[in-house]
């Protein structure tokens, strides 16, 4: 009996087992086609949505560069002011350092000026030397000039007299032949035409002795003058070679780049530092094919990489005359060998147009501009 009731038990737990394991056979095969079927329906699908984006991205794209055209082939440009001096010496001052903000006209550096009194003081010496000799030489001219009065008239008298002589002379001698007037009188008026003409003789000679040395004074008057223009000159040169010892900010702006440090022996022309006035704008390098509607006066929306978050407002101020790789120091020659044709960059001046004197915006900084072209 007991083996009777154990064998119906048995053969229906293996019953059970069957239907189980049919089962899960069905449901593998529901799983696997449902996932084929939503595995044909994604080949479908995804290959559709995404070129529907990618049209809708390239429509989108293709008005957008009709309107707008950008690049991130720009910078932040500005003036760097390279300070040097203009004569040597060491450094006796130095007034700033890095990153001070300074004013035109500020003191930066001063060099030992001593060399440059001395040298100015000795200038000063020789031009007060050769203003007293001009004061003498002026003082012989009119000298000379009194003199110089003094024998033409003589000459004048001399002459007069000359010329009574020999009409006194002719007349005696005249009456001496006519046997009017004794020998001794024709001699007398004879003597009296000798000493005429030698007085007359002498006093040209003294006037032409004091002609010329009037002229030689006067010339030695203009050469004085001469050298003391050479001397004021020379005054000039040192007074300006003294004021260039203390050397002053050419313009407002931030020290940048400083080499010079107190006792620095300088030369003359040698880098002491820059100064970076706050005035900048930005220099974009578009393609050629981007310039087609691109003009002065369109509105530039311009992204810093340092303020993300912030798009600055700009104008297109100009547009360079030529290429940048024209404008290098030294251009492609494409006249000789291969040629291959590259796309050429145009640089693009771009001004801002709002107050950027609250953000920290200097030269060299990347930036992405857009300009609406359109």
């Amino acid at each position: 009996m007991e083996e009777n009731n154990q064998t119906p038990k048995g053969n229906n737990e293996q019953d059970n087992l069957e239907e189980r394991a049919i089962k899960r056979i069905k449901e593998r095969k529901e799983r696997k086609k449902k996932n084929r079927h939503e595995y044909e329906k994604k080949r479908v699908i995804v290959p559709s949505v995404t070129a529907i984006f990618l049209i809708i991205v390239g429509i989108i794209a293709a008005i957008h560069s009709t309107y707008y055209q950008s690049t991130d082939d720009a910078f932040v440009e500005g003036r760097l002011i390279t300070v040097a001096p203009r004569v040597s010496g060491p450094v006796v001052k130095l007034l700033v350092d890095d990153n001070d903000e300074v004013k035109a006209g500020d003191l930066l550096v001063e060099i030992d000026p001593k060399d440059y009194e001395v040298k100015l003081h000795q200038a000063e010496a020789k031009l007060a030397q050769a203003k007293a000799q001009l004061d003498v030489t002026e003082s012989d001219i009119d000298k000379t000039t009194s003199n110089v009065s003094e024998a033409v008239e003589d000459v004048n008298s001399t002459r007069s007299k000359l010329e009574f002589a020999q009409k006194d002379h002719k007349r005696y001698n005249d009456m001496y032949k006519a046997g009017i007037v004794s020998k001794q009188d024709y001699d007398k008026a004879k003597k009296e035409l000798e000493v005429s003409q030698a007085n007359h003789k002498s006093a040209t000679e003294k006037s032409n002795a004091a002609k010329f040395n009037l002229e030689s004074t006067k010339a030695k008057s203009e050469a004085v003058q001469a050298d003391i223009k050479r001397l004021e000159a020379e005054v000039e040169q040192a007074k300006l070679d003294l004021s260039y010892t203390k050397i002053y900010a050419p313009q407002s702006g931030m020290v940048s780049s400083r080499s010079v440090e107190q006792g620095n022996y300088l030369q003359v022309g040698q880098p002491l530092m820059q100064i970076v006035p706050k005035q900048v704008w930005v220099i974009a390098n578009f393609k050629e094919i981007q310039l087609t509607n691109m003009k002065p006066h369109q509105q530039v929306s311009i992204k810093i990489d340092t303020y993300p978050g912030k798009r600055f407002k700009g104008e297109v101020q100009s547009i360079q005359r030529a290429t940048g790789a024209k404008s290098s120091l030294f251009p492609p020659e494409n006249a000789v060998g291969s040629y291959v044709k590259i796309v050429q960059r145009v640089p693009v001046k771009i001004i801002f147009k709002e107050d950027i004197s609250d953000y920290n915006i200097v030269p060299g900084m990347s930036v992405v501009p857009k300009v609406k072209v359109k």
